[in-house]
C-alpha cells in the first residue's frame, strides 16, 4: 500500500528533473532570463521591505534565500519567489501587534503550516477558493497599500500614522501643510514615467528607469542646488554589506505569557500567511502553466514555499510566495528551468554585497511612485468590474470581502469571505437538487435507470409512492426532504420508494436522516425502498449499517426492481 506521507509523491523539486536533458543554450537563456528578473526584483524587493514597516535589508534578505529556496525546491519551472505586495498589509499589521520578533515566529509558524499542506496533499484543494473571495481581499489589500504610500509620496515625513484606514486618511488631511513639494514631484514624475514608458517598450523595467533616474536627479539637487529635504534610503535605514548571520527570533514573552499564549495570539496572522502564500504561489504557478505549456506540482510547490518560509526569519526576512509579477518577467525573457530563479537571487546577493551605498540614495518618493504602480495593477478593477455584472450574491461577497480588508484586517476578511461563500454555495445547491413526487405512472423515456424492461410507462403498484431525489444528498437537501416527508399524510401508504440515481454524493447528516426516516416509516407500518443506489452511495450507507437495517432486498439498482419489489409488500 502506498504510503499517504511519500515524500517521492509529494515532493518532486523541477529542478532535480531539469538537469536530466539540461544543454549549455539554455542555461545561457536562463542566466539571461534571471539577470533581467534580478533587475526588476531589486526596487521591488526594497520597496516591499520598506512598505511592510521593517527595512530594504530586509527585503533583499527575503528575495535573496526565498528566491533560491522557492526556485531550487519548488514545484514550478519558473516560479520566481520573494516578498510581495499581497504581505504589506499583513506584515505591518503583525508589527503593530506582536514586534519584529512576533512576526519572525509567525511566519516560521506559517512555514510548517505550508509545508504540512503540501505533506497532506491540500495543493489541489487551495485552488478551489472562490474567485470573488480572491478578488475582493486582492483589491482591498491594494487599496490598502496606495493608502499606505502617501506618507513618502509627498514628503510629510510622519512618524506616527495610524493603522487604521480610516485614521490614517484623516492624519494626512490634518497635515496637509507638512507636504514637501520636491518629493512630491519625483514621486508624481516616477509615477507618469511607470505609465507611460510600457507604450514604448514592454522589456524595459519602468521601475529600474524610475530608480536610476530619479536617484540621479535627487543626487543633482543635493549637490548643486541644496536641496536636501527629499529623504532617501539612507536617511532612514542603514543598509548593510552583506547578509546577516542567522540567529532564533527573540522569544519576548509578555509578563506572565507562556510560550503556548504567544502561539495562539499568532496563529490567526500565521495562518493567514500561509492561505495568502498558497493561493497567490499557486495562482502564479497556474498562469505560468498556461503560459509555458507545463504541469506544475502544487504539493512540492507548498513544500517549497513553506521551507522558504521557515529559513528566511532566521536571516531576518519576512514572509515570501511566489511573485507572478517576477514569474512572467522570467517567462517572457526566456527563463524556462529553475535555473532562471537561481540566477535572479545571485544577482540580488551582488546587489546586497556591493551597491548597498547606492541602494541608500534611492528617494523615498520614487519607492513610493513604485508601489503605487504595484497597487494599481493589483486591484484587478477589471474584475471587479466584470464581476458587478454577474450573479448580485458573488459580487456582494467581493464587495464584503475588499470593505473588510480594507476596514479591518485581512484575516477576518478571508474568514468571513469564505463563510459567504460557502453559505451561497449550499444555498445554490440547495435550489439546484429538486425532489419529486410520483403517486401513479413513471415515464422511462426520462429515467436512464431504466433498460432491458418495455419502455412504456411504468405503473406505481397501490399503497405506493416513488420520491426522486435529483442532486447531492447532504445536510441541506436532507433537512429539506425531512420537512417534506413529515408534511405528507402516509394513512393510506405501505412502501415508499426513494429514487437515488441522480445522488452523487451522501454525507453523515443525510445517512443520519434516512435512518430517521426509516424508522418514523416503521413506526407507522410502511416499508422503506431505496432505488437506483450508486456504488459510492451504497458503500457509505453499508458502513452506516443502514443498508442491513433497511434490508439488503430493499436496495435496489434500478427503478424496476424497486417497483416489482413494491408490488410483493403491497400483495
Amino acid at each position: 500500500m502506498k504510503s499517504f506521507f511519500s515524500f517521492k509523491d509529494v515532493f518532486q523539486p523541477k529542478l532535480f528533473q531539469t538537469f536530466k536533458n539540461y544543454t549549455k543554450e539554455q542555461l545561457l537563456q536562463d542566466a539571461l532570463a534571471g539577470w533581467i528578473v534580478g533587475v526588476v526584483a531589486i526596487p521591488l524587493a526594497i520597496a516591499f521591505g520598506i512598505a511592510s514597516g521593517v527595512g530594504p535589508t530586509e527585503g533583499l534578505i527575503t528575495a535573496i534565500i526565498a528566491g533560491f529556496i522557492i526556485s531550487a525546491f519548488g514545484g514550478s519551472k519558473v516560479q520566481s519567489g520573494g516578498p510581495t505586495g499581497a504581505f504589506i498589509v499583513i506584515i505591518y499589521g503583525v508589527i503593530q501587534q506582536h514586534g519584529i520578533a512576533g512576526l519572525l515566529i509567525a511566519t516560521i509558524m506559517a512555514g510548517i503550516l505550508l509545508m504540512l499542506m503540501g505533506l497532506f496533499k491540500m495543493g489541489n484543494v487551495i485552488k478551489f477558493v472562490p474567485y470573488p473571495v480572491v478578488i475582493g481581499f486582492t483589491a482591498g489589500i491594494a487599496l490598502t497599500i496606495f493608502s499606505t504610500q502617501m506618507n513618502d509620496l509627498f514628503g510629510m515625513n510622519l512618524s506616527d500614522v495610524p493603522a487604521d484606514f480610516l485614521q490614517k486618511w484623516l492624519c494626512y488631511f490634518h497635515n496637509l501643510h507638512a507636504i514637501n513639494w520636491w518629493a512630491f514631484a519625483i514621486g508624481a514624475i516616477s509615477l507618469l514615467i511607470l505609465i507611460f514608458l510600457p507604450r514604448l517598450s514592454k522589456k524595459i523595467p519602468g521601475s529600474l528607469v524610475v530608480i536610476i533616474l530619479m536617484t540621479f536627479i535627487v543626487w543633482i539637487l543635493r549637490k548643486y542646488a541644496g536641496i536636501d529635504s527629499i529623504k532617501t534610503i539612507g536617511d532612514l535605514y542603514t543598509i548593510p554589506n552583506g547578509i546577516p548571520a542567522p540567529h532564533l527570533p527573540s522569544l519576548a514573552l509578555a509578563e506572565g505569557q507562556t510560550l503556548f499564549q504567544l502561539i495562539q495570539n499568532l496563529f490567526p496572522a500565521a495562518f493567514t500567511i500561509a492561505i495568502l502564500g498558497a493561493i497567490e504561489s499557486l495562482l502564479s504557478a497556474m498562469v505560468a502553466d498556461g503560459v509555458i505549456g507545463d504541469q506544475h506540482n502544487s504539493n512540492t510547490e507548498l513544500i517549497a514555499q513553506g521551507m522558504a518560509n521557515i529559513v528566511v526569519p532566521f536571516f531576518g526576512g519576512i514572509p515570501a510566495t511566489g511573485a507572478i509579477a517576477r514569474t512572467m518577467t522570467n517567462i517572457d525573457n526566456g527563463g524556462r528551468t529553475p535555473v532562471a530563479g537561481i540566477a535572479h537571487a545571485l544577482v540580488l546577493l551582488l546587489v546586497l554585497l556591493f551597491l548597498g551605498p547606492l541602494v541608500g540614495m534611492i528617494p523615498m518618493a520614487c519607492l513610493a511612485g513604485i508601489l503605487i504602480m504595484v497597487s494599481y495593477n493589483m486591484s484587478g478593477w477589471r474584475s471587479v468590474l466584470w464581476l458587478a455584472k454577474n450573479p448580485k450574491s458573488d459580487f456582494l461577497v467581493m464587495l464584503v470581502t475588499f470593505v473588510l480588508t480594507v476596514l479591518f484586517d485581512l484575516t477576518i476578511a478571508i474568514e468571513v469571505g469564505l463563510l459567504l461563500a460557502v453559505v451561497l454555495f449550499l444555498k445554490r445547491t440547495n435550489e439546484a437538487t429538486v425532489i419529486r413526487s410520483f403517486s401513479n405512472e413513471l415515464d422511462p423515456n426520462a429515467n436512464s435507470d431504466v433498460y432491458g424492461y418495455d419502455l412504456e410507462k411504468l405503473k406505481i403498484p397501490p399503497f405506493t409512492e416513488v420520491y426522486e431525489i435529483d442532486g447531492p444528498y447532504f445536510f441541506g437537501i436532507a433537512n429539506k426532504f425531512d420537512d417534506i416527508s413529515r408534511q405528507l399524510n402516509h394513512t393510506s401508504q405501505k412502501v415508499r420508494i426513494i429514487r437515488m440515481r441522480k445522488v452523487s454524493f451522501i454525507d453523515s447528516t443525510g445517512i443520519h436522516n434516512l435512518e430517521q426516516l426509516y424508522l418514523r416509516l416503521k413506526r407507522s407500518g410502511i416499508v422503506l425502498v431505496l432505488s437506483g443506489v450508486n456504488e459510492q452511495v451504497f458503500n457509505a450507507l453499508e458502513k452506516a449499517g443502514l443498508v442491513d437495517m433497511i434490508g439488503r432486498e430493499n436496495v435496489c439498482n434500478h427503478i424496476n426492481v424497486a417497483l416489482f419489489r413494491a408490488e410483493e409488500l403491497v400483495k
